[in-house]
């Protein structure tokens, strides 16, 4: 009998990756999601059912945040993170037989802006505004469950690199059209990980059953934003790219209906934890991580 995964809210990038993985591994995958072809988030006893007997559930939920934060979206971005984590917890409570390990998707924006030091999850400082209060909630919404037979741990995921989908489509654009150059100073750091490293720390996590609580999911090796965009300008060979102050990006962020933070904002996260426990990168350099995605 195969042993079954529950994925919550799967059915974007990151969630098509693991499916097609998990599948290659020969798991039952079982989805939850808006999507009526999979089981919705307002069938209780249907979740419950799906959860019985599960090895894993993966809740990858969540609103994408590449949106303006007007009331509405902020309401939607907050709502599918921790409304749906509580649908879980309310759904995992109600099992005979739930499952074993429940990992929950959380965010690396949860740190501060930062240039001065690494963040890691023993040291890392809160930062403020409307991206650390959604993290912040959502993993306080995740760890307010005590469950007995179920452990959990949230990932405080950086920015996902892959080949279908995600950030690397429209970084791609901007190098193609001539628009590759750093992004405001440049000076930013940019913490990334590999989608294959994000699903192999799943599994890495599966085995460890002496493991718990956050762990910062990004590259051991995180880089500023002009070693990023000169790195993908090299991968696609296009030597020169026009630069965008920061002044340019807030405008061009209107236009397009998204934020100048996805941007601007240092992200400079290291995985201390899972580094401690053992766990290998795959994609542990830019340069491999976008060799093998483009």
């Amino acid at each position: 009998m195969k042993q079954k995964v529950v994925l919550a809210g799967g059915s974007g990038f990151i969630g098509t990756y693991f499916k097609e993985k998990l599948e290659e591994l020969d798991y039952e995958v079982v989805f939850i999601s808006r999507r009526k072809s999979a089981i919705t988030w307002d069938d209780q006893a249907g979740m419950t059912e799906a959860l019985e007997n599960a090895e894993m559930v993966i809740n990858l939920a969540g609103k994408s945040v590449n949106c303006r934060y007007n009331e509405k979206n902020k309401h939607e971005i907050m709502t599918s993170r921790v409304g749906t984590t509580r649908l879980l917890g309310d759904a995992i409570k109600k099992c005979t037989n739930p499952p074993k390990l429940w990992i929950n998707s959380s965010t690396a924006t949860i740190y501060r802006h930062a240039e001065d030091r690494p963040m890691t999850e023993a040291n890392g400082e809160y930062g403020t505004g409307f991206s650390v209060e959604v993290a912040q909630k959502w993993e306080r919404a995740f760890f307010s469950f005590d469950l007995q037979d179920t452990r959990q741990v949230a990932l405080r995921t950086s920015i996902v690199l892959g080949q279908d989908g995600g950030v690397i489509t429209p970084y791609k654009n901007l190098v193609k059209f001539g628009l590759g150059g750093i992004q405001g100073n440049g000076q930013q750091m940019f913490s990334w990980i590999h989608v294959e490293d994000l699903f192999q720390i799943c599994l890495f996590l599966k085995d460890r059953s002496d493991l718990e609580g956050a762990f910062n999911c990004s590259s051991p090796n995180p880089i500023q934003n002009y070693v990023f965009m000169n790195a993908l300008r090299q991968e696609l060979h296009r030597p020169y790219g026009l630069p965008a102050p920061r002044p340019l990006l807030e405008l061009g962020a209107t236009v397009i209906r998204t934020e100048s933070e996805l941007v601007l904002k240092s992200r400079w996260v290291v995985p201390e934890r899972l580094l401690k426990a053992g766990y290998e990168f795959q994609f542990p350099t830019i340069r491999g991580a976008l060799a093998d995605i483009l």
